[in-house]
């Protein structure tokens, strides 16, 4: 089996173990327990609390004490064997505690992947840059036959989502084993300040300029990112409160709709590669943030009927506004940081897209909704929502573009297959 497709079916289900839920845990919460948007919207934000350490501190024990591989497998069958746990729950509170610590496991195998993946096919001189892209494309494939599966099993409405993703979490995490061998970069010196023992170093980062700017942005767009999760299929479910629209394909196929993001992603990624070395790493990230605000201005103004053809535009732009940032990203970080604290540079990428970015959106968004946006009866205004948002990602493009300096190195992206 080549090492290629032996990733390849790493990256699948990466996502297939968190597709399988991830997208119908609010009907489960909603219609299966009868629970709050409160207390959804409580269990939903152990994704983004997760993320704020779990990635750094798991990037930092893969830097300097553990095989990469074996950590990644090890939190795998943790966070499989914690999902089994979900159908014995029934309250929120507890639930809450079960998916934090299910996230607390999961969440930091996202960068760890992408770490597995670049070691390997560095070792076995591969080009990162043509050959990973096609490799990830595979877990949003993952991640789509996931909902299909949770969709097509009946199990969408009940606690079986978990088993599903459970099962395949735990047969992951013993594939993982298998793996070849991605040990820590220790550090040779034997006079290591505190903080390089430790594995702290990945945070000085934070003290060059050009880092900061770039951990700063990174937040900025995992809080739009967050906004599309939270409230995209509500957007098109309230279409539905419209006379005019109430039997459209648009509200009753919804979810359906929505998949089309998903399914843009696994065309975009594989464009990738012709970006990053016709245009360079910022101008890659840059026009996703310009992906953003025509994601969101489009969903501003489409509607169901004539306007259709908008809200399909800005399902198929999530794919260019989601991939090109995180992957290039993530490509960023490989070739301007050093070897012992890549694990863990990855992981504080991680933390601030995922994490501190992911969770300060969804604060808020909400506040920012609930005081602006929401009329009497609790219906939102949701054209000046997502005219709002649009504005706010083109100022957060602007400010890059201006403030972000990194000059185009053809070399320098070729040299990330070395």
């Amino acid at each position: 089996m080549g090492i290629k497709f032996r990733l390849t079916i790493l990256s699948f289900f990466q996502f297939f173990v968190w597709g399988a839920w991830l997208i119908t845990i609010g009907t489960y919460c909603f219609n299966a327990k009868g629970w709050t948007g409160a207390q959804f919207g409580a269990i939903f934000s152990t994704l983004a609390l997760s993320s704020l350490f779990m990635p750094t501190i798991t990037g930092i024990i893969a830097d300097r004490w553990m095989n990469a591989e074996r950590l990644y497998g090890i939190l795998q069958i943790c966070y499989g064997l914690i999902l089994f746990y979900v159908p014995q729950v029934n309250d929120p509170d507890t639930l809450y505690s079960v998916i934090f610590a299910a996230m607390i496991c999961y969440m930091p195998t996202i960068s760890l992947s992408n770490s597995i993946a670049y070691s390997i096919l560095k070792n076995n001189k591969y080009d990162v840059v043509k050959v990973f892209p096609p490799i990830r494309v595979w877990g949003t494939i993952g991640f789509i036959v996931a909902m299909w599966t949770t969709n097509l099993t009946g199990s969408k409405a009940n606690a079986n989502q978990f088993i599903i993703a459970a099962v395949a979490a735990i047969v992951l995490g013993i594939y993982a084993f298998t793996l070849p061998k991605c040990p820590p970069q220790k550090s040779s010196s034997k006079n290591a300040s505190l903080i390089e023992q430790l594995g702290l170093s990945s945070f000085k980062l934070f003290g060059n300029l050009k880092m900061a700017l770039f951990f700063l942005f990174s937040m900025c767009l995992g809080g739009a990112l967050q906004l599309t999760n939270m409230y995209g299929d509500s957007f098109l479910s309230d279409f539905g409160n419209m006379p005019e629209y109430a039997n459209s394909l648009v509200v009753k196929y919804s979810t359906i709709i929505m998949s089309i993001s998903q399914i843009s992603e696994t065309l975009f990624i594989l464009t990738i590669p012709f970006f990053l070395k016709r245009f360079g790493i910022k101008k890659v990230m840059l026009f996703s943030m310009l992906a953003w605000v025509l994601r969101f201005g489009l969903f501003g103004f489409g509607n169901p009927a004539e306007g259709l053809w908008m809200i399909i535009l800005s399902c198929i732009v999530y794919g260019m506004a989601f991939d090109f940032f995180n992957i290039s990203g993530s490509l960023f970080i490989e070739t301007n940081t050093d070897s012992s604290i890549r694990s863990s540079a990855q992981g504080l990428f991680m933390m601030m897209t995922n994490g501190v970015g992911a969770y300060l959106g969804s604060k808020i968004s909400g506040y920012v909704i609930d005081t602006y946006f929401t009329v009497e009866g609790g219906a939102k205004n949701w054209h000046g929502i997502w005219v709002s948002f649009a504005v706010y990602s083109l100022i957060v493009a602007v400010l890059f573009a201006v403030l972000f300096k990194h000059k185009h190195d053809p070399k320098q992206v070729a040299d990330i297959s070395h």
